[in-house]
């Protein structure tokens, strides 16, 4: 008689998790609390699903124990992905030569692949099945895991906890899972969104909103330098955005929310280093003596972005060129190569892409995904404390952990019975 797989949360990595473990000889069954599955993977890469990336390291991912992610990833990595996906019928492209999505640049193509991949293992799933309670019953030297939901009461040999973080609720992920996690004796990192804008102290902001520009941002945190990131910066009517924000975004939420401050010091001029820019600015201001400031850095930066820089410098847009003094083109020169930005707070789950914090990995086998607490409990995706860059890498760790944690709870209840009970790995 095959073992019976309980999978909590139908999102990318539990879609994974029930697959493989089908595959690997045993039935799945996913429990998912909303009407359907899959409805994170509908937004991911702005509707297009950016599935992988082919440069991985552990630089890609955040985690309280750096080597964590990458043991999954290095069993199933990109190049596996790109395989698994071609082999349920989705072709993949490269854009900026290390990012990969479907063919067809729609993330639903991915979804309803994984979807047709269920329906022909038979992976059973259940939707509008809210879980409420779990609970280890053990007879004979045999562990059964009892899921008591709004629909009944589910029983299974092995339990994958794949329900996601708290980012983006609005597509299911409510944060339900760090409860029953934590009902098993887990510990949980405090959740905060990750990949996220930030809002920024100031009133300059309104008139910056919508503002796209090639910047390099640098995090200090209590006046420290943290990380760096160049990019596209977005700005907003409260502060910014855009990719190179999105990266360093993990680190604010933190701070923040151990009430260090926080500020992010801004490059307008990113293609020069200070001393270029000085002499830039010097060969300018003697070349165009005549112009008013408020057309001086025509064709450098946006006009709406230089009026505000000119007003923090203290130069009137009227002033002709010729009148700025040496210490007005020096403040000039600060607030383009160093504008800080203080910031107040990011902003909330809802507009995250996914959070740092979640169970903590120390109490979690890297090489299996299975709980070093509870044998026979395995977890995958988002609800881990491990969190990637944008470009692919939260999915690369939802195929890669939800394919190890699959294949592994499908092995366990045979494994155990062979060991004369359950195991605890090390």
């Amino acid at each position: 008689m095959k073992k019976q797989v309980l999978v909590i949360g139908g999102g990318a990595s539990g879609l994974t998790a029930a697959i493989w473990a089908v595959k690997s000889g045993a039935k799945a069954t996913i429990i998912e609390h909303t009407d359907r599955v899959g409805k994170k993977l509908l937004s991911t890469g702005n509707g297009r699903c950016n599935l992988t990336n082919s440069k991985m390291d552990h630089t890609c991912y955040h985690c309280f124990d750096s080597d964590f992610p990458m043991k999954a990833i290095h069993a199933f990595g990109w190049k596996d992905t790109l395989r698994w996906f071609s082999s349920m019928g989705v072709l993949c492209k490269s854009r900026m030569e290390t990012y990969y999505y479907p063919m067809s640049d729609q993330a639903s193509a991915v979804l309803d692949a994984l979807r047709l991949e269920c329906k022909r293992l038979e992976v059973e799933i259940i939707t509008n099945c809210q879980p409420k309670e779990i609970r280890i019953e053990k007879k004979k030297g045999k562990t059964m895991f009892q899921v008591s939901t709004n629909l009944g009461l589910l029983r299974g040999d092995g339990l994958i906890l794949a329900c996601g973080s708290k980012a983006a609720p609005n597509t299911g992920s409510d944060g339900t899972g760090y409860e029953l996690a934590k009902s098993l004796g887990h510990t949980i990192i405090k959740p905060l969104p990750a990949l996220v804008q930030l809002r920024c102290q100031g009133s300059c902001y309104k008139s910056l909103a919508g503002i796209r520009t090639d910047a390099n941002l640098t995090l200090y945190i209590n006046g420290e330098k943290v990380c760096e990131e160049r990019g596209e910066l977005q700005l907003t009517d409260y502060g910014i955005s855009g990719i190179p924000v999105f990266q360093l975004s993990r680190f604010a939420a933190r701070a923040l929310d151990e009430r260090k401050k926080v500020q992010v010091r801004i490059d307008f001029l990113p293609f020069m280093d200070m001393e270029e820019s000085r002499l830039f600015l010097k060969q300018r201001f003697a070349e165009f003596k005549d112009w008013e400031m408020g057309d001086f850095l025509t064709g450098v930066i946006n006009k709406k972005l230089a009026q505000v820089l000119l007003k923090l410098s203290g130069i009137p847009s009227g002033q002709p060129a010729y009148q700025v003094s040496g210490k007005q083109q020096e403040k000039l020169l600060k607030e383009l190569k160093a504008y800080e930005g203080i910031v107040s707070s990011v902003n909330p789950f809802a507009n995250a892409q996914v959070c740092c914090g979640g169970v903590a990995v120390s109490e979690v086998n890297p090489h299996t995904m299975e709980s070093r607490l509870v044998s026979g409990v395995f977890f995958a995706g988002e609800i881990l404390d491990v969190d990637g860059i944008c470009g692919g890498y939260n999915l690369q760790w939802a195929w890669s952990s939800g394919k190890m944690a699959g294949s592994q709870a499908a092995q366990w209840g045979e494994k155990a019975r062979r060991l004369g009970g359950a195991k605890k790995h090390d």
